[in-house]
C-alpha cells in the first residue's frame, strides 16, 4: 500500500505526528483523508473569529486545495465530518455545506463540541474522498 503526505504550502505548520492529508493507493482508486481542518490562517491566528459561515468557507477552500494536492476535488469527497461549537450556526454552515458539496452530495455528520484547539475557531471539519486513478 503506497502513501503520499499532502500538505499544501501557505498552511499552518504541522507539528506532530500528523499530516493535513493522506493519499492511499487502494488498487484501481485511490482515497484522500483530510484531518480536521479549522479557519486557522498560516501564522496560527483565527480567521473570522465569530463569523461561522466565513469559517466554514475558508475551511472548505483549504480542504479543496489539500484535495487538489492529491489529484481530487471537492465532488470526490464521500464522507465529511463537521465539529462546530455550536449547534444553533447550523442553517449557516448547512448553507455553506451544501454549496461546496453540491456535486457530491457525502455523507455527512454534524457534532455540537466545547471548543476547538484553537480559541476564536468555532469549527472543524475532516473529509474523506475517492477517485478512480
Amino acid at each position: 500500500m503506497e502513501k503520499k503526505f499532502l500538505n499544501p504550502e501557505n498552511f499552518t505548520k504541522v507539528m506532530g505526528a500528523y499530516s493535513h492529508g493522506l493519499k492511499v493507493d487502494i488498487g484501481d482508486s485511490e482515497m484522500i483523508f483530510v484531518t480536521g481542518q479549522i479557519a486557522m490562517d498560516a501564522n496560527g491566528k483565527p480567521v473570522a473569529p465569530d463569523n461561522i459561515t466565513d469559517q466554514t468557507k475558508y475551511v472548505f477552500e483549504n480542504i479543496e486545495k489539500i484535495l487538489k494536492e492529491g489529484g481530487a476535488s471537492l465532488d470526490d469527497i464521500v464522507k465529511v465530518t463537521i465539529y462546530v461549537t455550536n449547534m444553533d450556526d447550523f442553517k449557516e454552515i448547512s448553507t455553506v455545506r451544501n454549496k461546496y458539496l453540491a456535486n457530491a452530495k457525502a455523507t455527512s455528520t454534524l457534532v455540537e463540541i466545547n471548543r476547538t484547539v484553537t480559541n476564536g475557531c468555532d469549527i472543524e471539519i475532516e473529509a474523506i474522498a475517492l477517485r478512480k486513478k
